[in-house]
């Protein structure tokens, strides 16, 4: 009876509520049932666990398809007309088709289109989809067996606490192209206010998450969990990266991001257990762990640095590596990004060969076999500076080679070059006098001229 008063008080069911959502007599009936004998609840919840297995097997299953002969359009025609294509396969439930299990409105969306439209999860097999508020049409949609990661991202720089679903389906990560010729679905992003559900409803069209204490960011969390078969909703967390600087707008809060430029545009870098993703401008980059090749730190400055990203598409070779750079990030968080780095194991090339300074060989005095190999293998490095003054240096080299001091006996610079030879020698032979000597050697000798004038007269 305990389930009865549950029941009674308007809980829906999920199962039933899936499973009969495009029959609301059926689903009223066994509500009913389930009200009068509450033990068979059990038994009418695997029924309708059963029904929605077999709604979702008949929206995936198909017949095989008898290929029309190559002759042209024309005898494909015929074959429709006389019947002999009634083995084609039965046409899976579209998107725009799927009954509806849970849907919001006035969800602001960013990417791929920027307006707000009605968020709409689908039962039987499952999408996630979004349509237009005042036409009713659905404007674009993502099966949820496609969807490779779903991120919950805090807005940074909003005085209002707000929440960025990031759905990246498969090939949209912006890293790994989709094959050739295939179609790929476009990843959303569309934004949730902190507190109560204003406008969600189950497919039966009863409101809910707008109760005191329930948010809407963790209702759709709840949802998405349990329709996407292969991830789930990845939150940032103190453990994997938190910003030594505090979020600007909200005080008190931490900031689990990093600001950074790719080229002129501006966004954020969210560090997080499955990988790094930079938003939250189209197109997003979301690098998964098993296609980072390597990380590496340039441009290192006192206030700033650079973080680059070698990234691999998924069985993509070596060729197909690509570098992303992420510029002008604070000096203040370089600590905690390196320490995620090599928390994940991942690969710092900073010091790789490939970033190394070139290295010249000019001016750098080496033996003759160096010469010949450093002018050789260096030839194509030199600057069109750099090769000039190397000709003039050894021009200059060859005219001290050939320089005679005797052939230029008769020039004017001869006469100088003999008297310093010959003071030097002077010098050296030690008979050089002080200054005082060399006065009264002077005096006496005039003197003496004197007197040899005086006895001639």
């Amino acid at each position: 009876m305990a389930f009865a008063a549950i029941n009674s008080a308007g809980m829906p069911i999920a199962a039933i509520e899936e499973a009969f959502v495009t029959e609301p007599s059926l689903k009223k009936r066994v509500y009913d049932a389930i009200g009068y004998t509450p033990q068979h609840a059990p038994l009418f919840e695997d029924l309708a666990r059963y029904t929605s297995s077999l709604q979702a097997r008949a929206a995936s299953t198909s017949l095989p398809i008898v290929q029309p002969p190559t002759d042209g359009p024309a005898a494909k025609k015929r074959k429709i007309q006389n019947g002999s294509a009634g083995e084609t396969a039965q046409a899976p439930v579209s998107l725009k088709d799927a009954p509806v299990q849970f849907y919001v409105q006035d969800i602001s969306f960013s990417i791929p289109q920027r307006k707000k439209l009605t968020l709409e999860v689908t039962a039987g097999h499952r999408y996630l989809r979004a349509r237009n508020q005042a036409t009713k049409e659905v404007e674009f949609g993502i099966s949820m067996d496609q969807i490779r990661h779903a991120l919950c991202l805090p807005v940074p720089e909003k005085t209002q606490k707000l929440f960025n679903f990031c759905i990246i389906p498969e090939f949209a990560d912006g890293i790994t192209p989709p094959p050739e010729g295939t179609a790929a679905s476009d990843a959303m992003v569309f934004t949730v206010a902190d507190g109560p559900a204003k406008a969600a409803f189950s497919g039966s069209g009863q409101q809910i998450g707008n109760k005191p204490g329930e948010a809407a960011e963790e209702l759709i969390r709840k949802i998405l969990n349990e329709n996407m078969p292969n991830t789930s909703v990845v939150r940032p967390n103190e453990r994997e990266f938190v910003s030594t600087m505090p979020e600007a707008h909200r005080k008190g809060e931490k900031a689990y991001h990093v600001k950074a430029f790719r080229g002129s545009k501006e966004g954020y870098l969210f560090l997080l257990s499955t990988g790094i993703i930079f938003a939250f401008k189209k197109p997003l980059l979301f690098f998964s762990f098993d296609t980072i090749e390597s990380v590496s730190y340039t441009s290192v400055l006192q206030r700033t640095f650079n973080l680059n990203i070698l990234a691999r598409p998924r069985n993509g070779s070596e060729e197909d590596n690509q570098e992303f750079e992420f510029s002008m990030i604070d000096q203040a968080d370089f600590g905690s990004i390196d320490e995620y780095i090599k928390r994940h194991g991942l690969q710092d090339s900073s010091l790789a060969e490939a970033r190394r300074a070139k290295v010249y060989n000019v001016n750098v005095p080496k033996n003759n076999d160096e010469a010949a190999a450093a002018e050789t293998t260096g030839a194509e490095e030199e600057s069109e500076l750099q090769k000039a003054q190397r000709e003039l240096e050894d021009q200059e080299d060859e005219d001290e080679e050939d320089y005679d001091p005797g052939s230029e006996g008769e020039s004017e610079g001869s006469g100088s070059s003999s008297d310093d030879e010959s003071e030097d020698e002077f010098h050296e032979n030690g008979e050089n006098v002080s200054d005082g000597d060399l006065v009264k050697e002077e005096l006496g000798s005039e003197t003496e001229d004197a007197g040899d004038d005086d006895d001639d007269e």
